[in-house]
């Protein structure tokens, strides 16, 4: 894999998280550290695999 596109599904998975955890935080009630860590971790894991799926689609 070359440095571009390392860079470009770096950038990719950055995004999905970022969106993600933001959807997250906006349908939970009460934000403690317990939330925003199962919060990220959830993200992260939805994350890697929305990237992975439109890479399976996309070829």
């Amino acid at each position: 894999m070359n440095r571009r596109r390392t860079l470009l599904g770096t950038g990719e998975i950055l995004t999905w998280w970022a969106v993600l955890a933001l959807l997250w935080l906006v349908f939970i009630s009460a934000v403690t550290t317990l939330e925003l860590f199962v919060g990220a971790s959830a993200a992260l894991v939805a994350a890697v695999a929305a990237w992975g799926a439109r890479r399976a689609v996309s070829g």
